[in-house]
């Protein structure tokens, strides 16, 4: 038999949570039962991965320490990826045993938070543990408690042995029926698949660069009209000259084209498009013809600002920094 224990507290010596899942843990052992932690906060980066390790196992423990309020930030990613990723048919044989200590008020309400999830998710329940503790070191040392706990981990060993009958849950019924889950129609393995990719931090950063560069291109088709606009925006591109942890945001307003162009800088990376953006470090506006003397090195961008020729707000400092991040040349 195989138990996974899944520990959603951050790992402090004095987590009355962490001394429940060591005592579970020794009565399963003693009744040969191969007991597997994971504990949450050393998998942050990998969770949506974790529903996978359901496969393996026979029974779960989900234990949480609530310290403030609800289950925990880790434990409700675990849940949300097996909800989106888990295998529901593997998940619906699976006994749960909730384990919620508490050094704050609400240790019931995120018991049965618990007990709902995994209801909904199809799984089945077994008699939990749900204490208030104030004092880590009075709880650990007292007998009754103790033997508590190993009679609920034993409750739990004969109820996956035996396969014990469960009743009937609306939970199960009412999610069958109403909650609608992920529209598209994806097997256990290619949820399996997609979870890896989530977890999988330079995949979803190229994605994500993927996606930036084609809503760039398409706000550029969308906003030029006629080559000089396009002209305007390579201009920029071509004469970029990063400068070291540089990062500022500019808007210029051509008042003639009612066309806003956007220069995002992040130390090497440009995008500039046209387009909108709520806030900006530098908000200017200007004739295009101005921008065309600019872009062309006819005059700077400074000394447009200065003779009345291009109006412009925000960080004066930043403001004068774009004549060095775009070094025009009068050709």
């Amino acid at each position: 038999m195989n138990i996974n224990i899944y520990y959603g507290g951050r790992g402090l010596i004095e987590d009355p949570t962490i001394y429940v899942c060591d005592k579970i843990t020794e009565v399963l052992t003693e009744l040969r039962v191969q007991v597997k932690r994971y504990n949450l906060y050393e998998e942050k980066n990998s969770i949506t991965m974790l529903p996978k390790t359901l496969k393996e196992a026979d029974g779960i423990i989900l234990a949480s320490s609530l310290e403030w309020y609800g289950i925990g930030g880790y434990m409700l990613q675990f849940l949300d990826a097996c909800w989106l990723y888990g295998d529901k048919s593997k998940i619906a044989g699976l006994f749960m045993m909730p384990v919620v200590t508490s050094t704050a008020f609400g240790e019931d309400d995120s018991y049965l938070n618990l007990v709902r999830a995994w209801k909904i998710l199809g799984g089945h329940i077994c008699q939990g543990i749900t204490a208030y503790v104030e004092d880590h070191t009075e709880f650990e040392l007292n007998g009754q408690y103790a033997r508590r706990i190993e009679r609920l981990a034993e409750d739990l060993y004969r109820a996956i042995n035996q396969n014990l009958t469960v009743f009937p849950s609306s939970e199960f019924t009412i999610r069958s029926n109403t909650v609608v889950g992920s529209n598209l129609p994806l097997t256990p393995q290619e949820s399996e698949q997609l979870s890896v990719y989530v977890s999988n931090d330079n995949y979803v950063k190229k994605q994500k660069e993927d996606i930036e560069e084609l809503s760039q291109m398409f706000r550029e088709m969308l906003g030029s009209e006629g080559s000089d606009q396009n002209d305007i925006i390579k201009q920029f591109r071509n004469h970029f000259t990063p400068q070291e942890d540089f990062k500022a945001t500019y808007s210029i307003e051509l008042s003639d084209l009612s066309k806003n162009i956007i220069i995002e800088i992040n130390k090497e990376e440009l995008k500039c498009y046209y387009g909108t953006l709520a806030e900006t470090d530098v908000a200017s506006r200007t004739k295009s013809e101005v921008l065309n003397d600019i872009v062309s090195g006819k005059i700077t961008f400074q000394k447009a600002f200065m003779s009345g020729d291009l109006a412009a707000k925000g960080n004066f400092k930043t403001l004068r920094m774009f004549d060095t991040i775009f070094q025009f040349q009068k050709e």
